[in-house]
């Protein structure tokens, strides 16, 4: 199996939050998630992006419960009914539409990435608490 590219951002324009994370095709309803990293609240951490019933998605790579990593292997995230978001090492169980916890231990919910999809691309939004990580 191949892993999805990831296409270089373009210069975005000063004004535009809008950086591109991949190619539509990329994002497959219950399937692998695009991983990439971000700037949130001064941190530097891992975030990822997904299809659901045929609407993108991202999150915050961290658990509600303890702040880990979800992912049960690298970009897996859903369960094997492909209706839930799991926490490989706490069992919390979330909904990939919202984020919200609806099982296991968890404090709240995940914390939810703005995607914009057009033109075959997908891009998440910055804001004031999340930027993109400077290399």
């Amino acid at each position: 199996m191949t892993h999805p590219s990831v296409i270089p951002p373009p210069e975005p324009a000063p004004d535009d939050p809008r950086i591109a994370l991949c190619r539509s095709a990329d994002l497959v309803n219950s399937g692998r998630a695009v991983g990439f990293d971000v700037m949130y609240g001064g941190q530097t951490c891992r975030a990822f992006a997904i299809r659901y019933e045929g609407k993108v998605y991202a999150y915050l790579n961290r658990c509600s419960h303890v702040a880990m990593e979800l992912d049960w292997q690298p970009d897996r995230f859903f369960d094997d009914t492909g209706k839930w978001l799991l926490c490989a090492t706490h069992g919390a169980r979330y909904r990939p539409d919202s984020g919200e916890c609806t099982g296991g231990p968890c404090r709240g919910g995940l914390v939810q990435i703005a995607l914009i999809e057009t033109g075959d691309v997908v891009y998440w939004q910055s804001h004031y608490l999340l930027k993109p990580v400077a290399f």
